[in-house]
């Protein structure tokens, strides 16, 4: 089992002013169990709790649409401070119709009864063509199904996802040179850091295609991204403002200087069966890019 990694943090950055994050240790085991990221620069504080940092803009923010998490959180935490902390987050929330905890630990089930799907040694295969090299972010990384698989070919692996629940599964899994964090996308935790290879898989219809895309493309200097998606925008008040499609996500990639390689030039349909129970399975075709930035 994988705790937060002393050595990750050097990879940090607040998520509000970029600043360089210190640790406030509360609990530590063979590594931090529980305690605080502090940004040197503003001060804001970023909790530790159960080894999984909560690298949100506004933790209070996080879990407003995720009550009965907040709950959880109290009884993961040992130390008074961590539980006053919750505690104190807690009392500010405004009671909320959708508790997004509860959606997500069950799309968490989900993924773990599908990790052997035929999907995700499609893609393996796939990026296994890509050079070994350093530092791999992961996008979305949900259960690490993906991560577990990149640990043993790149020398350092990070991972996030809004997900605490996923997340906690992630870093049960994970190996010694991985790390995860619950962060957004679009706020990520990793601030002007570059990356050899970073994947963003099934993502674009759940966080804006455009500004995923172009975070991305920052994020690597000279390296690839691996994008996929089955393009399954009909989710109605839950659907992106301005999806893209197929040839729109080369165009856009494109746009950024980069190549489109491997194969990837024409639209892909790699199977993914998605089994939600024994009566329902989702029967999507997925396209994957990889580009390259010389």
């Amino acid at each position: 089992m994988c705790d937060l990694h002393k050595n990750s943090i050097e990879f940090l950055r607040c998520v509000k002013c970029l600043g360089k994050v210190d640790v406030d240790i509360l609990i530590e085991t063979n590594e931090i169990f529980e305690g605080f990221l502090v940004c040197k620069n503003c001060k804001e504080k970023f909790p530790i709790i159960n080894e999984i940092p909560i690298i949100m803009n506004s933790f209070l923010y996080y879990i407003q649409s995720r009550p009965s998490l907040g709950g959880n959180l109290i009884l993961l935490s040992k130390s008074k401070k961590m539980k006053n902390f919750v505690k104190h987050a807690l009392s500010k929330i405004k009671k909320v119709s959708n508790d997004l905890s509860i959606v997500e630990k069950r799309w968490e089930e989900i993924y773990l009864a599908n990790k052997n799907s035929k999907f995700y040694s499609q893609v393996k295969q796939k990026i296994s063509n890509l050079p070994n090299s350093n530092v791999v972010l992961e996008h979305g990384s949900s259960i690490g199904i993906m991560s577990k698989s990149l640990s043993c070919k790149y020398k350092n692996v990070f991972g996030i996802d809004s997900s605490f629940y996923a997340v906690s599964i992630a870093k049960k899994n994970s190996q010694k040179n991985t790390d995860f964090f619950v962060a957004s996308s679009l706020l990520h935790p990793f601030g002007k850091k570059q990356f050899d290879t970073v994947l963003a898989l099934n993502m674009l219809e759940i966080v804006e295609p455009t500004e995923l895309l172009t975070i991305i493309s920052k994020q690597v200097k000279h390296g690839y991204i691996v994008i996929s998606d089955p393009y399954d925008y009909d989710r109605g008040k839950k659907s992106v403002i301005n999806p893209l499609y197929e040839n729109d996500v080369r165009k856009k990639i494109r746009s950024f200087g980069m190549s489109i390689v491997y194969g990837t030039n024409s639209p892909s349909s790699i199977n993914w069966n998605l089994k939600i129970n024994s009566r329902t399975v989702l029967n999507y075709k997925v396209d994957l890019v990889i580009a390259k930035r010389s």
